[in-house]
C-alpha cells in the first residue's frame, strides 16, 4: 500500500522514518505500493373442534403495516404527529389534512408550543451542486446529517473548477489567488497521468482482468495519491437527506458562519426548503396533462391542478431559521479568551497522529474542549494552559460556553463530554474527510490551517515527483500567508481556499467502546485510503496499550501488510 511522509513546513524537522504504525503518518512509517517488485420432521395437525376458529383465521396478526408514498413532507409530519393527539388512521389523517391545515398546526404546536420532535418527522431531500469542499465539510458538520459527496477517489477533479470568495477591489490578492490554484490543478492533472502511467507500470494485467476494468482500477488509486494537490476551493457536489430540524439547525449554523460562502449556503438551502421543489417526473405529467385537455378541457384543468401543482417541502418549519446570535457571540469571545489563554505558548510538534487522553474532571474535559476547537494547539498544551491559569479561570471559559445560550439554543457540541476514549488526532484534510462521516461520536473540529506541515504519499518519491510535490506545497503555503495577511475583510478566511488537502488539520473524537472498535475495523480495511487506515490503527493500539484485556475485541487488519492494488 502507499506510505506517507510528511514534510513539517513550518514545525521544527524532525525523522520521518520509523517503524512505529501509531506514528504512521507524523513519521513515515507504512508501505510502498506492493506491486513492485435431513429429512425434516412432519408433524400431525391437532384434531379441530366444533367450534374452535380456524387456525389460519386465529394466526393472521391484528397488526397493519404499510409504506406511505407521495406525501409532501410537511403534511406527514403533521399526519404522524396526530397519532398523539387524534385515533384517526394514517390513510384517514392523509385523507382530511390539507396543506393549510398542516401549517396551522406547525405554527402552534412546533413554534409556540415548542414541540419541536415533530420536524423529526419530515424528510427532506436536498441536492447541493457546485459549493467548495470547504463548505462541503461544513455542511455535512452536523451529527444527525446522512448524504453522499463526490469522492476525490473515483472521480476526476481536472475539471470541477473552483470557488473564487469575494476580494471586493483588492485585486492583487485576487491575482496571486487565481495563480495559486491554477498551478496546483496544473499539478494535480500532470501527477493525476504520471502516476496512473507508473501504477500500470508496476503492477501487472492479471489475466482474468479486463482491460477497462484494469486501468480504473489504477486510476482510482492515482486518484487517492494525487487528491492530496486539490484545494479546499474545489467544486464539489453533494446530496443530502435530512429532517427538518436537522434542517432548521444546519441553516442557523450555516447563516452563524465565519465565511461568506457557507452563509449564502444556509440562505440557498433555507430557500430550497421554502420555494418549490424540483419535480422528477414533471415533464412526463405534463405531457400527460396535455394528452387529457385534448380529449377534455375540463379534465386537463383538473389533472393540472392535481399533477402539476407546486411542492415546497418545507414552507413551515425552516421559515424561521436565522443566524444564531449564541453561536456568534460565544465563537467570538471564546476565540479571544484562546488568544489571551496561548499567546505566549509555541505550537508544539506532534508525537503521535493519535492521542488518547487520560481520564480528567468533567469540568477541565469542558473548558479545554471549548477553547481547543478556536485554535491550532492540542488538546494537551491547551489544557496544560488552563491548569496553570487556575480553577477560576477555568469556570470563567465554562460560563463564556453559556452566556449568550437562548431559550430553545442547544448546548455547544463542547458540552457533549464525558466519554470513556477521547482522541486528539492530527492528519490530513483529504484523509479526515472520510473520518468525517462517523456520526456516532461527537467531533470538536479546528479550523484550517498550514502550520502543522503536510503529508505525501511514498508512491509520488517512487514516480519521480516528490520535487514537484514539495515545491508546489511550499509555493503555495507561501501564496496562503499574503493572502491572510491582506487587510481586507475575512482574508484569513479567504486564504483557507487555497490550502491544500495534503496539509494537517487537529481535531476532537469522543466516543464510547462500541465506536472505539467499529471505526477501527472498518477505516484499517486494506481497500482504504492509506491515510485512515494509519489512524484507524493507531487508535486501536492506543486502546490497547491503555486497556490491554479489552485488544483482542479489535478485528482490526494490519496496516503493515502488502496491499494487493487491483483489489478495492
Amino acid at each position: 500500500m502507499s506510505q506517507i511522509v510528511t514534510d513539517e513546513v513550518t514545525m521544527p524537522e524532525h525523522s520521518n522514518r520509523s517503524s512505529s504504525a501509531a506514528d504512521a503518518t507524523s513519521t513515515g512509517s507504512g508501505h510502498r505500493s506492493p506491486q513492485r517488485a435431513s429429512s425434516a420432521e412432519v408433524s400431525s395437525a391437532p384434531e379441530k373442534l366444533p367450534d374452535e376458529t380456524p387456525r389460519a383465521a386465529a394466526d393472521a396478526p391484528s397488526t397493519e403495516v404499510f409504506a406511505v408514498y407521495g406525501v409532501e413532507p410537511e403534511i406527514q409530519a403533521y399526519a404522524m404527529a396526530k397519532y398523539s393527539r387524534s385515533s384517526l388512521s394514517m390513510k384517514e389523517s392523509l385523507r382530511e389534512i390539507s396543506s393549510q391545515k398542516a401549517e396551522k398546526f406547525l405554527n402552534t404546536f412546533y413554534f409556540q408550543y415548542g414541540h419541536r420532535s415533530i420536524a423529526d418527522l419530515a424528510h427532506i431531500a436536498l441536492a447541493i451542486e457546485r459549493l467548495s469542499i470547504l463548505a462541503a465539510i461544513e455542511l455535512a458538520d452536523e451529527q444527525r446529517w446522512d448524504g453522499q459527496e463526490r469522492s476525490t477517489r473515483y472521480q476526476d477533479f481536472r475539471k470541477s473548477g473552483y470557488y473564487v470568495p469575494d476580494f471586493g477591489a483588492d485585486d492583487e490578492a485576487r491575482k496571486l489567488y487565481r495563480e495559486t490554484l491554477d498551478a496546483l490543478f496544473a499539478d494535480y492533472d500532470a501527477l493525476s497521468a504520471h502516476m496512473t502511467q507508473h501504477l500500470i507500470s508496476i503492477t501487472p494485467k492479471p489475466a482474468d482482468m479486463k482491460q477497462d476494468a484494469y486501468e480504473r482500477t489504477l486510476k482510482a488509486r492515482a486518484f487517492d495519491i494525487t487528491r492530496y494537490l486539490l484545494p479546499l476551493a474545489t467544486n464539489t457536489s453533494l446530496g443530502e437527506i435530512v429532517n427538518a430540524r436537522t434542517l432548521e439547525t444546519q441553516v442557523a449554523h450555516l447563516l452563524s458562519h465565519t465565511h461568506h460562502e457557507v452563509r449564502t449556503l444556509g440562505a440557498s438551502l433555507k430557500k430550497a426548503a421554502t420555494s418549490a421543489a424540483y419535480n422528477v417526473n414533471s415533464d412526463s405529467f405534463r405531457n400527460l396533462v396535455d394528452e387529457i385537455r385534448k380529449l377534455s378541457p375540463e379534465l386537463g384543468a383538473r389533472a393540472e391542478q392535481e399533477l402539476l401543482h407546486e411542492v415546497r417541502v418545507a414552507p413551515t418549519l425552516v421559515k424561521y431559521a436565522d443566524p444564531n446570535p449564541y453561536e456568534m457571540e460565544t465563537r467570538r469571545e471564546l476565540r479571544q479568551a484562546a488568544r489571551e489563554l496561548m499567546k505566549h505558548e509555541q505550537l508544539a510538534p506532534s508525537k503521535a497522529i493519535v492521542d488518547l487522553l487520560d481520564e480528567e474532571p468533567l469540568e477541565v474535559e469542558i473548558a479545554t474542549t471549548l477553547l481547543y476547537e478556536h485554535c491550532h494547539f492540542s488538546y494537551r498544551q491547551v489544557r496544560q494552559a488552563l491548569q496553570v491559569s487556575g480553577e477560576r479561570f477555568r469556570r470563567e471559559i465554562i460560563d463564556l460556553g453559556l452566556r449568550h445560550r437562548g431559550k430553545h439554543d442547544e448546548m455547544l457540541r463542547a458540552f457533549r463530554a464525558g466519554q470513556q476514549f477521547r482522541f486528539d488526532i492530527l492528519m490530513d484534510t483529504g484523509g479526515f474527510r472520510d473520518m468525517h462521516r462517523h456520526r456516532r461520536c461527537i467531533q470538536v473540529m479546528q479550523g484550517f490551517t498550514t502550520q502543522h506541515g503536510y503529508e505525501m504519499l511514498l508512491d509520488i518519491e517512487d514516480a519521480g515527483m516528490r520535487g514537484r510535490f514539495d515545491a508546489a506545497m511550499r509555493r503555495t503555503q507561501a501564496a496562503i500567508e499574503k493572502l491572510a495577511a491582506r487587510k481586507t475583510p475575512e482574508a484569513e478566511e479567504n486564504s483557507q481556499y487555497a490550502i491544500p488537502l495534503a496539509y494537517r488539520k487537529r481535531a476532537l473524537f469522543k466516543m464510547d467502546f462500541a465506536e472505539a472498535v467499529y471505526i477501527s475495523e472498518l477505516r484499517t480495511t486494506p481497500a482504504g485510503h492509506v491515510s485512515y487506515r494509519n489512524v484507524a490503527y493507531a487508535m486501536y493500539e492506543a486502546v490497547a496499550r491503555k486497556f490491554p484485556a479489552l485488544a483482542k475485541y479489535f478485528r482490526v487488519h494490519d496496516v503493515t501488510a502488502p496491499v494487493d492494488l487491483l483489489q478495492r
